[in-house]
This record gives structure tokens, C-alpha cells and sequence, in this order.
């Protein structure tokens, strides 16, 4: 039986004939496709100006500057999530200040926002895990309170909604990606909403050394800026997937239900929220019960590989990586981002599964963890 990956992009031959146009055309960095991506991404969010660039880490850090946080400044934001909405504070010369996560939500605590900001705070970046929205609501009402900027890492939302609004139609600073993994892809890359046209105007300088060009042939740098545009190969690639990612999504959603149908709930594994209306379900995270386990989470990884399936980390809990314990983090500093990130799985999830090979990972779930359970 084939391998089955935790995630596959799904390209079409349309998407690899557009790749070899622009290969063809001789244009093959930033220009025509990468202005009709944004043209559309910003269609997709309600005509709000949309930013194209090589990873959505880049766009977080310019928004950070967008913002205008600088060294000695503090940014809230959680440490479960990939170590790359930290990495962006460190990198603006700012100081990350953890909040725990929500142990059902998995998302951001909001009830400890607001216990964490002091007169140094700026901004906050909440993370949709998984691609299930942070509560907007109460987060812009206390960034509003506080005269906080939010930079949304919106990294695994594409096409997620809170209360019926797209995502990154409405708020403040939304940041995409386009990693291979995500919902709609560009192969590498990423996005990032802008509230006007004068962010959209810094933010194309900061992803391009700083350069303002004027129509006699001069140019000028009035901004230290960066090296993180976007190729029209990426953007050939982006904008075939845009076009498919409601699809894509509702076929997530579909997956994700059968996942919820053939689970064997006896296992004592913790699933997700089962949202159905507001997620894109990006992955699918059940969390082992590893205090009745006599295997490890690797040793089960293991046997779901030898079983023909790839099983995923995502994410350990980032306050603990050698980095942030410099900073003086410490085991037992956010308990339940912790839990989560010891006990967390990510199964496979993507478009292109059928049904049956849902049933063929719980049914190896259940192989591989009901032996091994006390």
C-alpha cells in the first residue's frame, strides 16, 4: 500500500502549464503574476491592500516594523506554535512575552492577555493552530483598551472565518503563508494584509532594500529594507491555488468530520474543537494520553510509519528550545502549551484523501496505541 504523507500539496496540469508560461515568457521574478496574485488575494479579503512575499515569516517581520516596534519593546504571543513568530520579535530587537495557551482551544489564553501587558507592550501576534480563528472579538476589544497593534499569524487560516468574516478581511495587520503544507500554496511564500496604501508602499520598500524607484530612473532609499519578493514562479503556482482553496476547505472539512466518525473515542486520545463552520482545518491534532501510554510518542510515530503513514509533530511548546531558555524560560513557566506540545500528533490531512484513508489511519491508530495502553 502507498505511503501515506500527513500532507500533500494538489497542483494542477492548468498550475504547471501557467509555471511554464512564465518560465517561457523570460520574466520569471517579481512582475506581472506576482501584481495579479496580489490583485486577487486582495479581491479574496474584501480589497484590502495585499503584499506578496517569499514566507509569511518575512511578513511578519515587516509588519512588526510596519508597527513600529523597536528594540526595547514587548510583543505578546504564544509559545505554541512554530518557532518563527518568536524568531520575528528577536530579529526587530524586541522582547517576546509568552501567554499559555487555551487547553481546549489550543489557541492563545485570553484570559491572561491582559495580565501580561505592561507599559512596554506594543503589539500582540495571536496564532490560529490548526487554522481554527483566535476569538476576534475579545482580542481587538483588549488590544483596543490597551492602544495594542495586532499582527495576525494567520499562517494556517486561509480561508478560515470568524463569525461568518473571512479571515484577514477586517482587523488590523494579517499575516498568510504559503509553505508547501499549507491550504493554498506558492511553494514557498506568503502574504500580508495592510490596513492602506501607505503600509502597502513601506512594506514594498522594506521587502526590497529599501528602494523607491521614480519614473526617470532614479531611485532612492529612504528605509532599510530586506531581500523577500516574490517570484512570479511562486506567484504562477499561488494563483492556481486560490482559485481552488474553497474547495480545497470544504474537502478539509469533509475529511476532518470522518476523522470525528471513525476515531475510536476508547483510545483516550484528546481531539481538536470540532469546528466545522469557522477552521479550514488545516490539521487534524489529536492529543496522546501518554500518561496511560507504555510507549512513547516516537515509538508511536514509528509504528505509524511502519503501518504506511506520516505522522507529524506540530508544534513542541517553544519557550523550551535552548534559544528561549537562555532568555530564562522554564519547564513549568506555561503548563498547558506544554502538555500540548509533549502530547500532541498531527494525522494526515489534505485534499486529494480519499475517505477510506481516513479510516485507514484511526484503524491504524488504534493498532498501534491499544496495545500500549495500561
Amino acid at each position: 500500500m502507498d505511503f501515506l504523507p500527513f500532507t500533500r500539496p494538489s497542483i494542477d496540469e492548468d498550475t504547471i502549464a501557467a509555471v511554464g508560461e512564465v518560465l517561457r515568457s523570460g520574466w520569471i521574478t517579481t512582475g506581472p503574476k506576482s501584481r495579479e496574485l496580489e490583485a486577487a488575494l486582495s479581491a479574496y479579503v474584501g480589497g484590502r491592500p495585499v503584499r506578496v512575499v517569499t514566507s509569511a515569516t518575512a511578513a511578519l517581520e515587516m509588519a512588526l516594523r510596519i508597527a513600529g516596534v523597536q528594540p526595547g519593546d514587548e510583543v505578546i504571543t504564544c509559545p505554541l506554535s512554530w518557532v518563527a513568530t518568536a524568531n520575528v520579535i528577536l530579529t526587530v530587537g524586541a522582547t517576546p512575552v509568552f501567554v499559555d495557551a487555551d487547553p481546549v482551544t489550543r489557541n492563545i489564553d485570553l484570559d491572561k492577555v491582559e495580565a501580561a501587558i505592561t507599559p512596554k507592550t506594543r503589539a500582540i501576534i495571536p496564532v490560529d493552530l490548526a487554522g481554527l480563528p483566535v476569538d476576534r472579538d475579545r482580542l481587538y476589544d483588549i488590544a483596543g483598551r490597551h492602544s495594542l497593534r495586532v499582527i495576525e499569524d494567520a499562517a494556517q487560516s486561509m480561508g478560515a472565518n470568524w463569525n461568518g468574516r473571512a479571515i484577514g478581511s477586517f482587523g488590523d495587520l494579517v499575516s498568510f503563508s504559503f509553505h508547501a503544507n499549507k491550504n493554498m500554496t506558492s511553494g514557498e511564500g506568503g502574504c500580508l494584509v495592510l490596513n492602506n496604501d501607505d503600509e502597502a508602499r513601506l512594506f514594498e520598500k522594506l521587502r526590497l532594500q529599501g528602494v523607491t524607484r521614480f519614473a526617470d530612473g532614479t531611485m532612492d532609499v529612504d528605509v532599510l529594507g530586506g531581500k523577500a519578493n516574490m517570484t512570479d514562479i511562486a506567484a504562477a503556482i499561488g494563483l492556481g491555488q486560490l482559485k481552488k482553496l474553497d474547495g480545497f476547505n470544504v474537502r478539509r472539512r469533509e475529511l476532518a468530520r470522518l476523522y470525528f466518525e471513525h476515531f475510536d473515542a476508547s483510545l483516550g486520545c484528546e481531539l481538536p474543537p470540532a469546528d466545522f463552520e469557522q477552521s479550514n482545518w488545516h490539521m487534524f491534532q489529536p492529543l496522546l494520553p501518554l500518561a496511560n501510554m507504555t510507549i512513547s510518542r516516537a515509538e508511536l510515530i514509528d509504528a505509524m510509519k511502519a503501518e504506511g503513514i506520516g505522522v507529524g509533530v506540530h508544534y513542541p511548546a517553544m519557550h523550551l528550545f535552548t534559544l528561549f531558555r537562555a532568555m530564562g524560560f522554564k519547564e513549568g513557566d506555561f503548563p498547558h502549551a506544554e502538555d500540548i506540545g509533549r502530547r500532541t500528533v498531527t494525522l494526515p490531512l489534505f485534499p486529494a484523501m480519499q475517505d477510506a484513508d481516513v479510516q485507514r489511519v484511526c484503524q491504524a491508530v488504534s493498532r498501534v496505541l491499544r496495545p500500549a495502553l495500561k
